[in-house]
C-alpha cells in the first residue's frame, strides 16, 4: 500500500506533469537534426546492435579453433569489452544488469583465458567461483557444451545427438528441417556435419578451462536438460537420444558421407557472399568449421567469403570491441524513416524519402526462399532484416517499410517530388498476405512454423527452435494491410488477423511481445493495428489494454519492463524507465485515443526530460528480444529514433484536427 501511495505522489509532482509543445517541438528539432546527420551518403542507416559477452566470446574462440590471427590489438580490445561488462555477481548477464548466467559466464572465461588472462587475477577468480558455486560448466547449456566438446573440454555425450542424416528425412516425419525456424535451420545444418565427424580445436596456446568443473566432466553422467521441457516430452525425446548415443558411431559410413555432401550443398546455396550464412553469427562461424573439416583448405574461395562475413560483424573502438549477431540496416532505415516522417518538414521528410530509395531495390523480388516450403504458390516480396539475406526475408520488416513507403507517397510535404512505390507495396502485399498462417497469425519468416513438441527435444534447451505466429508480427500486417485501405469487411485476412490479435490478449490487458521485451512492445504494436483496422477505442477489450499501460507507468513518468518477463509462465515484470519502451507505451496510448490523458502527458514529459545534449537519449538496458530467457539484443539505434517519433506524434496530435492516429504504427 505504501509503495503505491507513493507512486501516485511521485506521479503528481509538478516535476513530471506538465510540458509545453514549445518544448516538445524543441525536442524533437534536435532529435531530427541528430538522427539525419547519422544517415549514410546513399540514404540508409544503420546502428550498432549489441547482444550479450557470448558472441565476442565465441569469435575469440573461433580462431582459436582454427588457429587463426585476428587483427592486431583486436583480442585486447574484446578483452576489455568483457572485462568492463563482467556483473557484479562476478559473472556475465544476458542483459544490462542482470542476472548471473552459467553459458555465458563460461564463454567468457574461455574467452579470457585465451586471451591471456590470469586466472587468479581478480575478475577471472571471481568468475570461477560463481560458475563452482552454481554446479560448475557442466550446467552450462547445449551450445556451450558443444563448444566444450570441440575443445575436448567435455565427452561428447554431453551434446544430444543430431546425427546428420536426418537431412535424409521425409517431410512426414516429426522432425525436418522445414518444420524449425530460419534461425534453427542455417545453425544446425553445418553443426550435424561438426558432430558427425567430432573435430578438435587447434587450439595453439594449449588452453584449458577443467577448473571449471565441480565434477570431472568424464564422470558426469546426467547432463541438464531443458527448463521448459514438461512430460511426456522429456522422457519420450530422453530415451530417442539415449538410443542415438548408443548407435551414432555404427551408422553406415557412405550414407554418412551422403548425407555430409547434402548438408554442405545445403549450405553453399544459401552461402549469402559477405552477409552470410543467414546472415547471423552462429550460422556464419559454423558454416566456416564445416568447410574446413570437410577438406577445404583456409583460401578456397567459399571459406574466405564466409570468414569475411564474420569480421564484418566486428565493433572496434578505441579501447573496446565487440561483435554484433548481426546488423540491421533494413529494420533501422525503416523505422528511422517513420521517425522522420512523423518529425516532418523538408529536411526530415527528405531524409525518409532517401532511405526508402535505398530500400527500394534491396526488396526480394527473384529468390524463392525457404518460406516457399510451406507457401510454394507464393511469389517472393519481401525485405530482409540485414544488408542481403534472400533466402530469409521477414514479415516484419516487410510491414514496417511498406508502411513507410505507403506514407511517404502521400505525406505533404513530399507532393511536388511524391515518390512512387506502388509497385514495390503491390509485390510486397501479395507476399505477406501469402504467408498468413491458418490460426490467422503472421510469424517473423515462416507460415505454420508451430510443431510445438520440437521445442522439446533435447537439442532444444533454449526452446526457440520455432518461428510460430506472433501478436507483434501480426499486429504489424494488419497495420500495414488497414494503412493500406483494406477493413475487416473487404480483407478476409485482415479480418482472420484482427481475430487472432484480440484472441491473444491477456487476461490484464497486455498483448504479449516475442521480438521487443515484452508486454509493452506487444501491446504497443497491437494497438496501433487494431487502431488502424478501425477497432473503436471504446472497445472494452482496448480499454483494459489502456488501463494496463497507465497502471504500470514508472514513478518518474516513464515505462520500463525486465527481461524477468520472460519467464517460463511470462508475467509483467517492471523495470527502469528506458526512453524506447516509454516511446512505446505512449505510441501505443494514443493509437488507443488517449492522446490527452494525463499519463501520455507525464511521459512526453519524461522523454523532453531525459533528453540529451547530442539529441537522443542514453538507454544501456536492453529492450529487444533474440530468444525469450536466453537471448537479448540492445539496438543502439532503439533510443536514437522511438522517442523521436513518439514526441512527433503528441505534438502533431495535440496540433492538429483530429486526435486520431491515421497510420498502422
Amino acid at each position: 500500500m505504501r509503495e503505491a501511495v507513493s507512486k501516485v505522489e511521485a506521479l503528481q509532482r509538478s516535476k513530471t506533469q506538465g510540458i509545453s509543445l514549445d518544448d516538445v517541438e524543441r525536442g524533437v528539432a534536435h532529435a531530427t537534426r541528430a538522427l539525419t546527420a547519422l544517415a549514410h551518403d546513399d540514404g540508409h542507416i544503420c546502428f550498432e546492435l549489441e547482444a550479450d559477452a557470448t558472441i565476442p566470446s565465441e569469435y575469440v574462440l573461433f580462431h582459436h579453433f582454427r588457429g587463426t590471427q585476428v587483427a592486431d590489438g583486436l583480442e585486447a580490445k574484446i578483452g576489455n569489452y568483457l572485462r568492463r561488462t563482467q556483473g557484479r555477481h562476478g559473472g556475465w548477464a544476458l542483459v544490462h544488469e542482470g542476472p548471473f548466467d552459467m553459458s555465458c559466464t563460461v564463454k567468457a572465461y574461455f574467452a579470457l583465458k585465451m586471451i591471456g588472462d590470469d586466472i587468479e587475477a581478480p575478475h577471472m577468480r571471481r568468475a570461477r567461483e560463481g560458475i563452482l558455486s552454481r554446479g560448475g560448466a557442466a550446467n552450462a547449456n547445449v551450445f556451450t557444451r558443444f563448444m566444450l566438446a570441440l575443445y575436448g573440454e567435455v565427452p561428447w555425450r554431453a551434446v544430444p545427438v543430431m546425427p546428420v542424416e536426418v537431412m535424409f528425412l521425409p517431410k512426414w516425419f516429426p522432425f525436418h528441417l522445414d518444420k524449425i525456424s530460419y534461425w534453427a535451420r542455417t545453425t544446425v545444418v553445418p553443426l550435424f556435419v561438426l558432430q558427425a565427424t567430432k573435430p578438435r580445436a587447434r587450439n595453439p596456446r594449449g588452453i584449458s578451462v577443467q577448473e571449471l568443473f565441480v565434477t570431472p566432466p568424464e564422470s558426469v553422467r546426467t547432463w541438464p536438460g531443458s527448463p521448459h521441457a514438461t512430460w511426456p516430452w522429456t522422457p519420450i525425446f530422453g530415451f530417442i537420444d539415449r538410443v542415438l548415443q548408443r548407435v551414432e558411431n555404427h551408422l553406415p559410413r557412405k550414407s554418412r558421407q551422403r548425407a555430409m555432401e547434402k548438408a554442405r550443398a545445403w549450405v553453399s546455396e544459401r552461402l549469402n557472399g559477405e552477409d552470410g550464412l543467414g546472415a547471423i553469427f552462429p550460422a556464419m562461424v559454423n558454416s566456416v568449421l564445416m568447410y574446413e573439416v570437410m577438406g577445404y583448405r583456409p583460401d578456397h574461395p567459399q571459406v574466405r567469403v564466409a570468414c569475411d562475413a564474420i569480421e564484418k560483424l566486428v565493433v572496434e573502438k578505441a579501447d573496446e570491441a565487440y561483435v554484433q549477431p548481426c546488423v540491421s540496416p533494413v529494420w533501422d532505415t525503416a523505422l528511422a524513416s517513420h521517425a522522420l516522417l512523423e518529425a516532418g518538414g523538408p529536411e526530415a521528410e527528405a531524409q525518409a524519402r532517401a532511405g526508402l530509395d535505398w530500400l527500394k531495390p534491396r526488396q526480394v523480388l527473384d529468390i524463392v526462399g525457404d518460406w516457399a516450403a510451406r507457401k510454394p504458390k507464393v511469389r517472393p516480396g519481401g525485405w530482409a532484416f540485414q544488408y542481403a539475406n534472400a533466402h530469409y526475408p521477414d514479415l516484419d520488416d516487410t510491414a514496417v517499410v511498406v508502411m513507410a513507403m505507403d506514407r511517404a507517397m502521400h505525406q505533404h510535404g513530399l507532393v511536388a517530388g511524391m515518390p512512387d512505390y506502388k509497385a514495390s507495396i503491390t509485390r510486397a502485399r501479395e507476399w505477406v498476405e501469402g504467408l498468413q498462417s491458418e490460426d490467422g497469425g503472421w510469424a517473423a519468416f515462416d507460415a505454420d512454423n508451430n510443431h510445438m513438441y520440437l521445442n522439446h527435444i533435447p537439442f532444444s534447451d533454449h526452446g526457440a527452435l520455432l518461428d510460430p505466429p506472433t501478436a507483434d508480427v501480426t499486429a504489424r500486417v494488419v497495420g500495414m494491410l488497414a494503412q493500406l485501405g483494406e477493413t475487416r469487411e473487404t480483407s478476409r485476412a485482415l479480418d482472420r488477423g484482427v481475430n487472432y490479435l484480440l484472441n491473444d490478449q491477456e487476461e490484464d490487458g497486455s498483448w504479449y511481445g516475442r521480438w521487443g521485451m515484452n508486454f509493452i512492445y506487444g501491446t504497443w504494436s497491437v494497438l496501433c493495428a487494431l487502431n488502424a483496422a478501425g477497432v473503436d477505442p471504446a472497445d472494452p477489450r482496448i480499454q483494459r489494454a489502456v488501463s494496463w499501460l497507465i497502471r504500470i507507468q514508472n514513478p518518474d513518468g516513464g515505462w520500463g519492463e525486465d527481461a524477468s518477463s520472460y519467464k517460463i509462465d511470462p508475467a509483467f515484470e517492471p523495470g527502469s524507465s528506458t526512453a524506447s519502451q516509454t516511446a512505446w507505451a505512449l505510441l501505443a496510448l494514443m493509437a488507443a485515443g488517449a492522446v490527452d490523458d494525463p499519463a501520455v502527458t507525464r511521459g512526453i514529459n519524461f522523454l523532453t526530460r531525459t533528453q540529451g545534449a547530442d539529441g537522443f537519449w542514453k538507454e544501456e538496458r536492453y529492450t529487444a528480444t533474440g530468444f525469450p530467457r536466453v537471448f537479448y539484443l540492445r539496438y543502439h539505434g532503439y533510443p536514437k529514433f522511438f522517442p523521436l517519433w513518439a514526441m512527433a506524434r503528441f505534438r502533431n496530435l495535440k496540433r492538429g484536427n483530429s486526435r486520431r492516429v491515421q497510420f498502422g504504427m
